[in-house]
């Protein structure tokens, strides 16, 4: 049980129907309203700056980021925060170098990227397959623990409610994507950032009003919580003092968050070059801001409710927010905790609903782009009105895989799911596009190995990781195959992406023509992805 009061509980699931019945409505009010692929794929780029920036720091403070977030600084301290920091240096990293020319180089689709250059049915199919290995395994993990955190807010333990908390968010995820497209989910996702930073606001302004806004006193008061002394406030507790396995893991936030396909196709919906700077200005401020309260409250949730609490409550302390929102309310709980704790509880329920969305509406656009209608069908593509129904019923089928896999592994450690998105994120995803957009000379070859290159070499290393077995937090915590030393696979799989498309462009250019030929096909792209004009008409 969770030991909230059953006032608390029952507020809790009122607000959840509440957002629901809203959430849905708004989806159907803002979603296309006539087969237009722009529309359903961009929302024809409608959204203001302030909006899109919005949904845009939405896609990124996924649940998987807010709750593993905070959870790692209540356990574990400085490195916690250090991981903060890198997921909103991430969002910077992408506003200054990738933003503007993915916004000029793309259309739907990370595939349509990649292919400005390189035509291909085979990038296409390549670029596909990429974007789902990034992105399901994410989407399994969020919807698994989806049901446990549901299960944990309203007091209900058995498999069974579980199991059909994850069907009914899954069903949620299916609607909102089909029917709200880029647009719809926009609007959830602007929603859920307002709700989340405005219950994240409320939550830390008590947690520090409990030590009279001293961050000095909050620092000491969760040190003495943590059962660790010095040691929570000093870096590596994480790693275990192994400062190679804590670089490998910033590269690889810093990296794969920032290219992970479903926040870069959100650059595809901005109005022009001006407004997508503007949008990510907009995402970097949000990011940043929740990142220092994400600090805050898992400091605060350290120091109030304490280690052994947390990780009684969650080993991975993924409910740190939610033990801390009750703890300050105190044993006379007033009418206001009540209505603060239920919104802490709604914002995070809205979180993994937005989160889900976004991901299941980035792998059913490119299964219907990348795959069926330029990957598989190379003489005629398919009619704008065909390709929005094939989008929509590869929505379904990608929830519905979603909720089997999701329902058939709550009961895993799913930890090394989201590593493995983001090691594919930083190196598949990242070498493909910085190449792509920056590298006269790189070509088809270089392209696919750099795709295929990275992706193996993250699959192939993240196996021999504690997070797969050998350790309380794997998939497997009863065997021992540990073979690679460190967490994340990025210190190696990341040059080695990079070095697969520098060798692949290598060996591909068989003569001085056809590196003549190359060049001048990205000089005959290069202004258009890289100045700051408007987009071409048709683009």
């Amino acid at each position: 049980m969770t030991g909230f009061g059953s006032e608390a509980q029952t507020m809790s699931l009122v607000a959840f129907i509440a957002v629901t019945t809203v959430t849905l409505l708004l989806c159907v009010m803002t979603g296309p309203d006539r087969e237009d692929l722009d529309e359903f794929y961009t929302g024809y780029r409608s959204l203001t700056p302030m909006q899109s920036g919005l949904a845009i720091a939405g896609d990124y403070i996924s649940a998987a980021s807010v709750l593993g977030t905070i959870g790692v600084i209540s356990l574990v301290g400085q490195d916690g925060l250090v991981l903060a920091l890198s997921t909103a240096l991430s969002l910077v990293l992408l506003m200054f170098l990738l933003a503007e020319p993915l916004r000029n180089a793309g259309r739907f689709t990370m595939g349509d990227v990649l292919t400005r250059r390189t035509p291909s049915p085979a990038v296409r199919i390549t670029a596909c397959i990429v974007t789902l290995l990034a992105l399901f395994p994410l989407l399994i993990f969020q919807l698994a623990g989806a049901g446990d955190l549901l299960a944990f807010v309203l007091g209900m333990d058995s498999p069974g409610f579980k199991t059909v908390s994850i069907v009914l968010l899954g069903l949620l995820m299916i609607i909102y994507a089909a029917i709200g497209g880029m647009k719809g989910t926009a609007f959830i996702q602007i929603v859920k950032t307002v709700v989340l930073l405005a219950a994240a606001v409320a939550i830390a302004s008590l947690i520090l009003n409990r030590f009279d806004f001293s961050i000095p006193s909050l620092l000491d008061a969760a040190a003495a919580g943590s059962g660790l002394g010095d040691a929570y406030l000093a870096p590596g507790l994480q790693f275990g003092g192994d400062g190679l396995d804590m670089i490998s893991a910033q590269l690889t936030v810093v990296l794969g968050a920032a290219c992970l396909p479903h926040i870069t196709m959100r650059m595809f919906s901005s109005r022009s070059a001006p407004a997508v700077r503007r949008s990510m200005s907009w995402a970097v401020s949000t990011v940043v801001v929740m990142a220092v309260l994400s600090a805050v409250i898992g400091f605060g949730a350290a120091a109030i409710v304490g280690h052994q609490q947390i990780s009684a409550g969650d080993p991975q302390g993924k409910i740190s927010i939610l033990l801390v929102s009750q703890a300050i309310m105190g044993t006379e709980v007033s009418t206001f905790e009540t209505l603060l704790f239920t919104a802490m509880a709604t914002a995070i329920f809205l979180t993994l609903l937005a989160s889900v969305a976004g991901i299941t509406l980035a792998c059913a656009n490119t299964l219907a782009h990348d795959l069926i209608t330029h990957g598989l069908r190379r003489k005629q593509a398919l009619r704008d009105s065909t390709e929005m129904t094939v989008a929509r019923a590869t929505a379904a089928a990608v929830g519905l895989a979603a909720i089997l896999l999701a329902a058939a592994s709550r009961h895993v450690n799913l930890q090394a799911m989201v590593t493995l998105s983001f090691c594919l994120g930083a190196s598949a995803v990242a070498p493909a596009l910085v190449y792509s957009l920056f590298w006269r000379r790189y070509n088809r070859t270089g392209l696919l190995s750099t795709l295929i290159g990275g992706t193996l070499s993250v699959v192939i290393l993240i196996t021999g990781t504690t997070l797969v077995s050998g350790s309380p937090q794997a998939i497997f915590p009863d065997d021992d195959f540990t073979w690679f030393p460190y967490t994340t696979t990025g210190l190696v799989s990341i040059p080695a992406g990079f070095l697969a498309g520098w060798l692949g462009t290598v060996a591909g250019r068989n003569s001085a023509r056809a590196r003549q030929q190359q060049e001048y096909a990205y000089e005959a792209v290069e202004a258009s992805i890289l100045a700051d004009a408007a987009r071409p008409p048709g683009q």
